[in-house]
């Protein structure tokens, strides 16, 4: 496609320029997420933007609404079918087994930040291009394990100061209860066959689990009324949820068993959650969500190897931050504001605002040629602590006028001194 030179072009629908002033809340919450995860001795992996489009029919399930409906996929010059990731864990699963991180002892605990896509309506913090912070633990079917993911997640949100956070959990049990309860399903489901929607007489035979997190209004209607999971699970899975749910009592977690809840991928197995909050204008208030996946690391091509993790939405979380009027302890101004007088400081200047800066200094000058009193007026809008007045008489005398902006208070200190004057006064 050719644009003319007068034509306007515009960032696609669905995405942001996350801006400065906006860039730092983004910073400050993603730092947070790794400081969470070194305490919990979780390492970052980071992976593609873009896979084979295989692995995500694959390991998120051809009958979710992500692979039907919201990839974004095309074909590379080498006629492979590529698609740009909707989500974290396939990806990281896929690197798990082509490493072979199997063979090395276990568990492996992992995590991931950055851009997915998908190709939806676009909302309040719901967007194309959206940004996740995620956790896999590989290696344990401990359900303690569980637990300390949900705890994970629980001390992030808490580190961010959100308040009210809560965990919706429901269990979907190992293979063997899940293919009872999926016949039972199928069973129940073909008693409204002609009033369930297309979408959901299409996953009837695929997936009818997905049926139960259906949007139409008929059909959750009918699934209101499916058999429940927890009736058919085996000692196993009923064993395994009762310990997860006990530990979160013993953490002091607030949660709340919902018996509907599936979560929108088809790799999970036993523990399934969402991490809620109440937010204007997002669906559900969901800021994230995980879950046990005990058969993936199979399903693309490594030994019987469990998992368990989960992704949180960032756009969802600043959302959350800015609902709640949580104030972020950012940076904010410079601790000084330089302003030189004569061609002579000028050029030395450079040199001053250099070592200022390797010293750790955050610090600034004007390139625009201003009149000393608009740089006061620069200064003093970049929240300035100090402006430093640097002349030619000055520059003889190696010396540099410093002046406090909040109290007006102003001395003359030799210029050797600037940096560890403004250092004690932080």
């Amino acid at each position: 496609m050719k644009f003319q030179a007068s034509t306007k072009v515009q960032i696609p629908r669905g995405t942001d320029d996350i801006m400065p002033g906006e860039v730092e809340k983004w910073q400050w919450i993603e730092q947070k997420a790794r400081e969470i995860c070194g305490l919990y001795d979780y390492h970052e992996i980071r992976t593609p933007v873009f896979e084979h489009t295989e692995l995500f029919h694959r390991g998120v399930g051809e009958a979710t609404d992500i692979v039907e409906k919201e990839m974004y996929s095309f074909t590379d010059r080498g006629n492979r079918s590529i698609s740009l990731r909707p989500e974290g864990t396939a990806g990281v699963v896929r690197s798990f087994v082509e490493k072979k991180m199997f063979a090395q002892p276990q568990p492996t605990k992992w995590y991931y930040m950055g851009p997915m896509f998908r190709y939806e309506n676009p909302q309040a913090g719901r967007r194309r291009q959206f940004h996740q912070f995620g956790v896999e633990a590989f290696g344990s079917v401990d359900p303690l394990l569980d637990a300390e993911v949900i705890a994970l997640g629980m001390q992030y949100f808490k580190s961010l100061g959100l308040k009210d956070v809560r965990v919706e959990i429901n269990t979907l049990g190992d293979a063997e209860s899940r293919q009872q309860y999926r016949e039972k399903l199928i069973t129940y489901f073909e008693g409204y066959m002609d009033e369930l929607s297309a979408e959901a007489k299409s996953r009837l035979y695929k997936n009818p689990l997905r049926i139960l997190d259906s949007k139409d209004a008929r059909t959750k209607e009918i699934a209101a009324g499916a058999p429940l999971l927890r009736d058919h699970l085996n000692e196993t899975s009923r064993n395994h949820f009762d310990t997860v749910i006990r530990t979160l009592d013993l953490l002091g977690i607030p949660y709340v068993i919902n018996p509907r809840l599936v979560r929108g991928l088809d790799y999970y197995t036993h523990t399934a959650f969402e991490y809620t909050v109440d937010i204007s204008g997002a669906q559900a208030g969901s800021i994230g969500g995980g879950g046990r996946y005990n058969g993936l690391v199979e399903q693309f091509g490594g030994p019987e190897m469990p998992g368990v993790g989960f992704g949180i939405g960032l756009e969802r979380v600043i959302l959350a931050l800015t609902e709640q009027q949580v104030k972020l302890p950012l940076a904010q101004g410079l601790d000084c504001y330089l302003i030189t007088l004569g061609e002579e400081a000028k050029l030395v200047g450079m040199k001053v605002l250099q070592s200022m800066r390797e010293a750790g200094l955050r610090v600034d000058r004007d390139y625009m040629d201003r009149k000393m009193k608009a740089q006061f007026k620069t200064a003093d809008r970049l929240q300035a602590t100090y402006v430093a007045i640097l002349g030619e008489e000055e520059l003889k005398r190696n010396q540099i006028n410093v002046k406090r902006l909040a109290t007006g208070e102003q001395e003359t200190i030799s210029l050797d001194q600037l940096i560890s004057h403004i250092q004690q006064q932080r």
